[in-house]
């Protein structure tokens, strides 16, 4: 049976994912960014749009790090001013659950279900970041290992709280005795137009894999532990061989739950580069590497693995032939995952075997571009992904903001829509029809 792609649309921002010194690229901040990326996505009959959050700006060697510009605004209160002129996309905001509380946390997404008519979705994540914690007088209070379980209580304590309105609009007493919660009340907004607002989970990690099969509609993930896109070193059968590895473990993690195959999407973030030949996408990507991994940025991103002050170096020079520094706390609110140590070690033997620069190491080792080339050739490697299991679809990251999802919508979704894997109408009013996700049943 032939698979629907999904689709959902990323608004860039901080990261150097962006070329901010493109003519073209606009706010991150000002309304009519947001307004502009969320009605091509609409255009495009796209499932949802995903905003991400920052609690605090990163610093990097005691200063505010340039990649978060000007910051970013709270995700739901962008999202409520989307709801009024978007009609039918799915509208997403990344809230963290460490440091928010359910009732209220609850109250907002379902506010934002009801002004949307049931588009509302929450990506759930979590932090153990002192850092980040500052902000709110928490630094340092919760264990790592206690993420998950604070989100887990979180998620069950909010669908209890969405689950103390009746379908038919009747309002009854709630009360949670947990370990991390304790509440008791009246919720007041009734139950929202899907039951229960969309909830995501973004992470590759095993606790996250585990937490996504128990607990989330969709994940919003890489594929494997080296994370996804790969670099230009990988090969497309690799990335395809580690997303089907991916697809199979975290859905085979649901039957564990009392779940069905279809009741988890998985949906990869992804980047596309087109071209109107295959070498002209290629230069193009190239290109936008280039940019966006400028001279001063790539020795940041060095001094982030090596936890030392590298600012004396060249960028078109040789990698530092030291260890890097085991949490130097160099950055802050940023975390690198994985063994630094390992990572410098690939990344030399990266640059020994094709004689590279630090910038040109950076630039390789990073290889953001999921997918480039035609139209025709995007179209065709991305519906033979979903196909072969690697994927539900595709979360698109554009580089540019707010106009880098424009050329796809306009050149590769009527390809899709050819192929008879895309929807050429939205068939239902709210997210979970979008996705093809049942309403919860009601737990009264």
């Amino acid at each position: 049976m032939t698979k629907q792609i999904h689709l959902a649309a990323h608004f860039p921002g901080v990261n150097n994912t962006t070329v901010w010194a493109d003519p073209r690229s606009r706010s991150q901040i000002e309304f009519s960014s947001f307004e502009h990326l969320a009605r091509t996505a609409e255009r495009g009959l796209f499932d949802f749009f995903f905003l991400a959050e920052g609690l605090r700006l990163r610093e990097h060697k005691g200063r505010i790090h340039d990649l978060d510009v000007v910051g970013r605004p709270e995700s739901l209160a962008v999202l409520n001013a989307l709801a009024a002129v978007t009609e039918r996309l799915g509208l997403a905001a990344t809230v963290n659950a460490t440091f928010n509380e359910p009732y209220e946390l609850a109250r907002r997404l379902a506010t934002l279900d009801h002004l949307s008519g049931g588009r509302a979705a929450w990506n759930v994540v979590t932090s153990s970041d002192a850092f980040t914690g500052e902000n709110f007088r928490r630094g340092g209070f919760l264990d790592r290992t206690d993420r998950y379980t604070r989100a887990a209580e979180f998620v069950a304590t909010a669908r209890e709280l969405w689950d103390s309105w009746t379908p038919d609009g009747l309002s009854r007493p709630f009360a949670h005795r947990g370990r991390h919660f304790d509440i008791a009340g009246e919720f007041t907004v009734p139950r929202s137009p899907q039951g229960h607002p969309v909830v995501i989970q973004a992470g590759d990690s095993d606790e996250g894999r585990e937490f996504a099969a128990a607990t989330a509609d969709v994940i919003f993930s890489g594929w494997g532990s080296g994370g996804y896109p790969p670099g230009r070193h990988s090969t497309r059968q690799s990335s395809l061989e580690a997303g089907k590895a991916f697809y199979a473990d975290v859905k085979r993690r649901l039957a564990k739950y009392g779940r069905a195959h279809g009741d988890l999407k998985i949906l990869p973030g992804v980047s596309v580069v087109l071209g109107d030949t295959a070498a002209d996408a290629r230069e193009k990507a190239a290109e936008i590497r280039r940019r966006q991994t400028s001279p001063q940025t790539a020795l940041l991103t060095l001094e982030q693995i090596w936890g030392a002050d590298l600012s004396s170096y060249d960028p078109d020079g040789p990698l530092p032939d030291f260890d890097p520094v085991p949490d130097s706390g160099i950055t802050q609110g940023r975390t690198r995952r994985g063994d630094t140590v390992a990572i410098a070690e690939k990344w030399r033997a990266l640059a020994e075997e094709k004689g590279l620069s630090i910038r040109e190491t950076v630039i390789e080792a990073g290889g953001r571009q999921s997918f480039v080339g035609t139209p025709q050739a995007v179209a065709a490697e991305l519906d033979a992904f979903v196909q072969a299991d690697a994927a539900d679809g595709f979360i698109l990251v554009p580089h540019l903001t707010p106009g880098g999802l424009d050329e796809f919508v306009d050149r590769v979704v009527p390809l899709l829509q050819e192929r008879g894997v895309f929807r050429t109408e939205y068939e239902g009013s709210t997210l979970r029809s979008h996705l093809g996700l049942a309403e919860p049943a009601w737990k009264g």
